[in-house]
């Protein structure tokens, strides 16, 4: 099944990688609510929720597996 975040991939493990997204999103959701942009205010404020839980609340990435004997590290 595709994520439409996947907080198992190794970009999200830094904490300010994950704020920094966060951040971002809750900025533009107050630029669309600041210029009376109600629907586009909403559906931000929707991703932004999303984002939130997603990569700050419910967090919990798996550990990265070992390369198996047979295979080559990369």
């Amino acid at each position: 099944m595709q994520k439409f975040i996947d907080p198992d991939h190794p970009f999200y493990r830094p904490l300010w990688v994950r704020l920094l997204i966060a951040a971002s999103c809750l900025f533009w959701t107050a630029i669309e609510l600041y210029n009376g942009e109600m629907v586009w205010g909403m559906l931000f404020l929707a991703v932004t929720t999303y984002v939130v839980c997603v990569l700050l609340i419910f967090f919990n990435p798996k550990a990265p597996e070992p390369p198996k004997p047979d295979e080559p590290a990369t």
